[in-house]
């Protein structure tokens, strides 16, 4: 499955060696480029913290993701062509900020690289608009084999949480973990971490994760009628309820705590609406008074 990562051209106060920089840069070409051939800046591809789509990059994964941009392509807009390849990852380093926490509550970090692309005419315009801060957004477009829940960790799809929501103090996103490929790296108008730029493509699932996906599916449906219902109950129960707040309530609750309210409403509510029977006792007849004494 792959996923999305994009962060933006970074600016290094710090300037390399050129001579050093060049020997990286040179394991990549076919013949040796000397400082003046060459133009190299450093990219933040993707970091660890919870994006809008409510996924993440482990710490893990970006370690990993480290070693499989060395050497890719950069494009513009996630368009595969080869006439769009402008630059190449030649090295990286994931970069630690333990003052600063994530949505996730660990130490910040981001995978640094630094890419290169040559001098020529054709370039001129882009250098000039990555010097000058026009282009600077970047995307990235790779694969990961684990989305994991993080509230219980469960693979995707197999759990009933949702991404975006709050159990107990708990943010529910999915962890993207054990990256298995990276394609390439774009630069974009719209970072990735938004909407724009963001890569997936899914492979074709095998049967057992097809059988999971459709138990998945069932059991979220019937915490959604479990969850009505017990609003329902709810609401027959106790007048004064407001069925929003309740509502909302129970879309936090899960199975257990559902049952066991369904089980306590239901007593109340045929306490306070017994139900009649279908069939009502007659009342027995008078009796008939043989009175045939008093017949004249």
């Amino acid at each position: 499955m792959n996923i999305k990562g994009g962060m933006d051209v970074e600016n290094d106060m710090k300037q390399p060696s050129a001579q050093e920089e060049l020997a990286y840069i040179n394991q990549f070409t076919k013949s040796p480029l000397t400082a003046e051939e060459v133009y190299f800046f450093p990219v933040r591809l993707c970091d660890n913290e919870v994006d809008r789509d409510f996924e993440r990059f482990d710490r893990a994964a970006l370690e990993k993701l480290g070693e499989l941009f060395l050497g890719k392509s950069g494009l513009f807009d996630h368009q595969w062509s080869a006439q769009g390849q402008t630059a190449r990852i030649y090295r990286t380093e994931v970069v630690e900020e333990p003052a600063r926490q994530t949505a996730a509550g660990d130490g910040y970090c981001w995978l640094k690289g630094w890419a290169y692309l040559l001098r020529t005419e054709k370039n001129r315009d882009l250098i000039a608009e990555i010097e000058g801060g026009i282009k600077k957004e970047v995307s990235v477009g790779c694969s990961v084999a684990r989305r994991v829940c993080s509230v219980c960790g469960a693979s995707e799809g197999t759990c009933s949480h949702v991404k975006g929501q709050t159990y107990g103090e708990q943010l529910c996103f999915l962890e993207l973990q054990d990256p298995t490929d990276a394609y390439e790296w774009s630069f974009v108008a719209v970072p990735a971490q938004r909407n724009a730029g963001v890569v997936k493509r899914f492979g074709p699932e095998d049967g057992q994760m097809q059988v999971l996906r459709k138990q998945a599916e069932l059991g979220r449906k019937y915490l959604h009628w479990l969850r009505r219902e017990v609003v329902r109950l709810a609401m027959l129960a106790d007048d004064g309820l407001d069925g929003q707040v309740f509502a909302s309530v129970a879309e936090k609750l899960e199975e257990p705590e559902l049952l066991e309210l369904r089980k306590t409403y239901e007593t109340r509510v045929n306490s306070r609406f017994p139900a009649a029977p279908q069939l009502r006792q007659q009342p027995p007849a008078p009796e008939k008074h043989d009175e045939s004494m008093f017949l004249v």
